[in-house]
């Protein structure tokens, strides 16, 4: 079945996805929808025609996902991708001397997006640090001095973190998408909301009652090299991109970052066009030592003319079998 597919969107999304099933009914191109449920998430794969463009797909699935007005209150975002091959290319690390892993993230998104502006170079993942979390570490003794508990600081940040749709007004002209976008992501945001009005008209905060900080989650998915805090860095070629090409520009783009960095350093730790340039020059040489080995053999048992036009249609016949068919 997969021959018949171009390509793959895949939907991720926190909370049921039956509404968004429902919602991509009718649209033209689409082969397969299949979707999978876990623990406080959900995704569906949708496998589409290769007669039908891929991207006015996606537009269609965009906007068929806009339409639900039913998602839970506290959805995240819905994301949609398109899943294309591809290949790993360079991968490497981002260390630092008395830096910390917050900072070696940031800088390695600098590093990402230098990445993305240099041509034929688009897929880049970071990786090798916890998940990100906001810690809210409440005072006892203010809960006590304002006469508050636990379940009121929690219900006050819970309704006033929200990112919720209203619905929508029609009018005789247009129509109106109603949404509440209230989503905090970092704890500078939490500091001003309101927990309690106390009686002489002040407002309590909960900047007040707690100190609320960025951190990574206690878990052990971190990256160390050298026994250092290390930002794992893998970029991967598509089938559109020049797997050799992108290489050397990586490498030319690591060796001008150490030269300028003191305290940081990139480390290559897998370079597959080392790989492919090894397979390509064993291929290149069996195939001239079959040639060089057809042209002696004939040339003994039949003669010279023969021999030659039978070792010159070899290198000829493989590049006809491997050349890509227009369906391709």
């Amino acid at each position: 079945f997969k021959q018949k597919t171009a390509y793959e969107i895949r939907l991720s999304l926190v909370g049921s996805e039956m509404c968004i099933r429902d919602s991509l009914e009718g649209i033209a191109g689409i082969e397969r929808v299949t979707s999978t449920s876990r623990e406080n998430s959900g995704s569906i794969l949708i496998e589409t025609n290769t007669d039908y463009e891929i991207d006015a797909i996606i537009l269609e699935v965009k906007n068929a996902v806009d339409k639900v007005s039913s998602f839970p209150i506290d959805l995240e975002p819905v994301i949609v991708s398109k899943i294309e091959e591809q290949e790993a290319t360079v991968i490497f690390s981002l260390t630092g001397n008395n830096i910390d892993l917050i900072s070696l993230k940031n800088i390695s998104k600098k590093i990402e997006n230098d990445l993305r502006n240099i041509d034929g170079i688009s897929q880049i993942k970071v990786s090798g640090f916890p998940d990100e979390e906001i810690e809210i570490a409440i005072n006892d003794k203010k809960l006590i001095e304002y006469e508050l508990t636990f379940a009121d600081i929690s219900k006050a940040v819970k309704s006033s973190n929200i990112l919720i749709s209203g619905g929508n007004i029609k009018t005789s002209d247009e129509e109106y998408l109603i949404r509440s976008n209230n989503k905090n992501y970092y704890a500078n945001e939490l500091n001003g909301i309101v927990i309690k009005n106390n009686n002489e008209g002040g407002i309590i905060r909960l900047g007040d009652i707690a100190v609320i900080r960025d951190q990574f989650s206690e878990t052990s998915n971190s990256s160390f090299v050298d026994l250092k805090s290390a930002v794992i860095i893998s970029v991967s070629s598509t089938n559109s991109e020049d797997l050799l090409d992108s290489a050397k520009k990586i490498n030319f783009y690591i060796d001008d970052f150490n030269e300028k960095n003191n305290e940081l350093k990139i480390t290559l730790l897998r370079d597959y066009s080392i790989v492919l340039k090894q397979r390509t020059n064993l291929l290149l040489e069996n195939g001239g030592i079959g040639i060089l080995l057809v042209l002696i053999l004939l040339s003994i048992f039949l003669n010279i003319r023969l021999a030659f036009w039978v070792a010159f249609s070899i290198p000829i016949s493989c590049l006809l079998y491997t050349s890509p068919s227009p369906r391709d």
